[in-house]
C-alpha cells in the first residue's frame, strides 16, 4: 500500500538502482519529486487532486523511502542531482514515457531543474517548490541563513561524523528538523502515516548515509555543475512556475523569483503566505491552485 488514495505501488529498475514508485490517475505524465527528509508521502495531500488531470508518478528518490540506497563514492557523484535525474529519465524509459511534466520540492526540486537542464527534451513544464538553484543558495549565505540552514554544512561533513551523531537517535533528529522548518514549529502539519515513513527511514543507517551523501553532493559536484551552466549561459527551456513559502528558505535569499529568471527562459511564480517549508502538507490547496493551471496550460 502506498498510503496515497487511489495510487498503486511498483518497483522499477533504472540507472542501476531500484526505485519504489507510486502511480495514479490518467492523462499526460506528471512526475512528483520529494525532498529531504521526506518520502513520496510528502505529496499525499496534493497527489489525488493532480491525478484528476494527470498520470501522476511519484518515486522515492534514491536513498530515501523504500528505494535503493547505494553507497556513495569519493567524488559524491552517486548522489549528485545529475545522477538522480538519470534515475528519473530511466524511470520514464521503463514506463514508456517520452516526455513529462516535472514538479519537485526541496532536494527533489534540485533533481527536477537538473533534469530540465541535462535532458530538456524530456521535460514539458517544470514546477519548483521552495528552492533556488544550489549555486545561488550558497552565494546567498549570511549569518542568519547559515544558522537557519546549518544542515547544509553539517550533513556535508566527511563521513562518518554526521552519520554517527544522527544515528544516536535518527528519528528524534528528523522530527526536530521537520518541526523547526514548519510554520507552527511542531509536527502538527504532518499526517501520522506520512510522518511514520519519514521517521522510519531515519532509523536506517544506510538511509542516513544516503541523506548525508545527498548534501555532500550539494556542497561539491551539484554546485560545480550549476556554476558551469551559468558560465556557459545555459538556461532551462521548459516553462517554469516557482512557489516559495513566506517563512521558508528561498524567502531569505532576497529576490528568489528574480534568481530563477536568470536560470530559465520563461518564469512565473508566487509566494505562499502563512506557510513554512513543507508547502504541500501545510498549504495543499494553495499548491494545487498555483500548480494546476501551470501544468494544464
Amino acid at each position: 500500500m502506498s498510503g496515497i488514495e487511489g495510487f498503486t505501488r511498483s518497483r522499477v529498475v533504472t540507472n542501476g538502482v531500484t526505485l519504489s514508485v507510486h502511480r495514479g490517475g490518467a492523462g499526460p505524465a506528471l512526475i512528483l519529486l520529494h525532498g529531504y527528509p521526506q518520502t513520496h508521502m510528502a505529496w499525499h495531500r496534493v497527489a489525488p487532486g493532480l491525478a484528476r488531470h494527470f498520470d501522476v508518478i511519484i518515486p522515492d528518490l534514491r536513498g530515501y523511502g523504500d528505494s535503493d540506497a547505494p553507497p556513495d563514492d569519493a567524488a559524491h557523484t552517486a548522489y549528485s542531482k545529475r545522477e538522480m535525474a538519470r534515475d528519473i529519465t530511466g524511470l520514464m524509459d521503463g514506463l514508456g514515457i517520452a516526455r513529462a511534466h516535472v514538479l519537485g520540492h526541496d532536494r527533489g526540486a534540485r533533481v527536477a531543474y537538473r533534469m530540465a537542464l541535462d535532458h530538456p527534451h524530456r521535460v514539458d513544464r517544470l514546477g519548483i517548490v521552495e528552492v533556488v538553484p544550489t549555486a545561488e543558495f550558497w552565494r546567498a549565505w549570511s549569518a542568519e541563513l547559515a544558522l537557519r540552514a546549518y544542515h547544509w554544512t553539517f550533513l556535508a561533513q566527511p563521513a562518518p561524523l554526521p552519520e554517527t551523531l544522527i544515528c544516536a537517535d535518527g528519528p528524534a533528529y528528523i522530527a526536530q528538523t521537520l518541526a523547526s522548518w514548519s510554520r507552527l514549529g511542531d509536527l502538527s502539519a504532518f499526517a501520522p502515516e506520512a510522518l511514520e515513513t519519514y521517521l522510519r527511514q531515519a532509523a536506517d543507517p544506510a538511509r542516513v548515509a544516503a541523506m548525508c551523501a545527498d548534501y555532500r553532493a550539494g556542497a561539491g559536484i551539484d554546485r560545480q555543475l550549476d556554476e558551469a551552466d551559468l558560465a556557459a549561459g545555459h538556461r532551462i527551456a521548459a516553462p517554469l512556475h516557482f512557489i516559495w513559502a513566506e517563512r521558508g528558505f528561498p524567502a531569505r535569499t532576497g529576490d528568489p523569483l528574480g534568481i530563477w529568471r536568470r536560470w530559465a527562459v520563461q518564469v512565473t511564480g508566487a509566494q505562499i503566505p502563512g506557510c513554512g517549508h513543507f508547502a504541500m502538507e501545510e498549504a495543499p490547496e494553495a499548491v494545487l491552485a498555483e500548480m494546476l493551471p501551470h501544468f494544464i496550460a
